[in-house]
């Protein structure tokens, strides 16, 4: 297995992991069970150290796709800025989680607080996965592509799967 094979197992998971995460913090919040949101908080902290992997192995599948030629260097580099900026959402939804799992086994008053601020920091970590893993998937999947004017690049337009089956 290379480096870039490791990054595609492991790159979803920093954006599974809070989609689920949400939906188990909604459901906790619904029924009001602090055992169903503490749940919650562990999967967005599984995801938040996830990031730290797919980050770490990004570097070297970046470095293997150079060496073999087979990639757009801008793609690569909107890739690892749209990374970066997940990461640090990723990464705040993490550490917050931890404040929310503590907060929640000691009955802390400010618990509320704490889950309103996990629901703001998923919907930016959510944007900033999906603007991630768009830009990742761009760098191999030319049939994503689009332009500003939001045609693909890599398909024509005016020819039809008709004139095609010859």
């Amino acid at each position: 297995m290379n480096a870039a094979h490791f990054h595609l197992l492991v790159n979803h998971i920093p954006i599974i992991f809070p989609i689920t995460g949400a939906i188990v913090l909604v459901t906790g919040l619904i029924v009001k069970s602090e055992p169903i949101k503490r749940t919650s908080y562990l999967l967005f902290i599984i995801g938040g150290i996830s990031t730290m992997a797919a980050m770490y192995t990004g570097e070297g599948a970046q470095e293997l796709l150079e060496r073999m030629l087979v990639a757009d260097e801008d793609y690569m580099q909107k890739h690892k800025a749209a990374s970066r900026q997940f990461s640090f959402a990723s990464y705040a939804l993490g550490w917050l989680s931890a404040l929310g799992l503590w907060a929640s086994m000691k009955q802390k008053s400010f618990t509320k607080f704490v889950e309103i601020g996990i629901l703001v920091a998923f919907i930016f970590a959510v944007f900033l996965g999906r603007a991630a893993g768009t830009t990742g998937g761009e760098i191999r999947h030319t049939e994503i592509r689009t332009t500003t004017d939001g045609s693909n690049p890599v398909f024509n337009e005016n020819s039809s799967d008709e004139e095609n089956e010859d």
